[in-house]
């Protein structure tokens, strides 16, 4: 199945500009789809209702580039009380999902293609999620194109209002530069607080972050979560 769409521009300030609803607007009912794990989007311009994409209301994960799904995908297998989503631009690395997700019977697991900033920002419903996986996003390393990184100083508040009471942000990149730009904004927030990644969850890795670990090249992690909420980071 195939989803082309514009993405969304950026303005001036690097926020998001809203798609237009007359363009991108599809039924109000959705067939979810019977044969794959990629679900078409309805709109995007209007909040996701999440009991289309899952039958069994569960708590929500939700990983912003997925790639080709090997993090996730093991991931919802080991967490079946829990529903997962993966969040891709490029189909074809969605596809990768739905063969590995098909593959191992996963209910629990759905992609989606839509660009990760503008599904996190416009799309989903507000404090339904309990955890957000962001895991090797583009360091766009050159110092003119870092206003295109994913973590910035907007991103603690679009995560903020996604997340649900205890929500979690888990982080892992291999750039040092980006690393500590993620600790930079994170600690700047005041509505979180740095925590463990825990081990269950830090064995489970990527195709990519395997690649590199195998070169000797580190995996730098960092888990943030909201303040004042019940914690559950065991």
């Amino acid at each position: 199945m195939n989803f082309d769409f514009a993405l969304p521009a950026a303005t001036e300030n690097g926020s998001l500009r809203p798609l237009q609803p007359s363009v991108f607007n599809q039924p109000d009912r959705p067939t979810p789809p019977a044969d794959g794990l990629v679900y078409p989007l309805p709109s995007v311009v209007q909040r996701l209702r999440l009991e289309q994409l899952f039958a069994m209301p569960q708590p929500l994960e939700v990983e912003l580039g997925c790639g080709d799904a090997s993090f996730l995908v093991e991931y919802a297998r080991r967490n079946p009380a829990n529903n997962c989503i993966g969040v891709e631009r490029l189909l074809g690395r969605l596809q990768k999902l739905d063969r590995k997700g098909r593959r191992a019977a996963l209910q629990n697991l759905r992609g989606l293609r839509i660009e990760s900033a503008y599904f996190l920002q416009y799309l989903l419903p507000a404090h339904s999620v309990q955890a957000l996986h962001i895991y090797f996003p583009d360091p766009w390393p050159k110092k003119k194109h870092r206003r295109h990184r994913l973590i910035n100083e907007a991103f603690p508040a679009l995560a903020s209002a996604a997340l649900a009471p205890g929500g979690q942000v888990f982080l892992r990149t291999d750039d040092a530069d980006y690393f500590q730009q993620m600790n930079e904004v994170f600690d700047a927030a005041k509505a979180f607080e740095k925590i463990a990644t825990r081990a269950a969850l830090a064995e489970i890795v990527t195709d990519f972050e395997r690649d590199f670990n195998a070169q000797g090249i580190p995996t730098l992690r960092v888990a943030y979560q909201l303040k004042g909420r019940m914690k559950n980071a065991e």
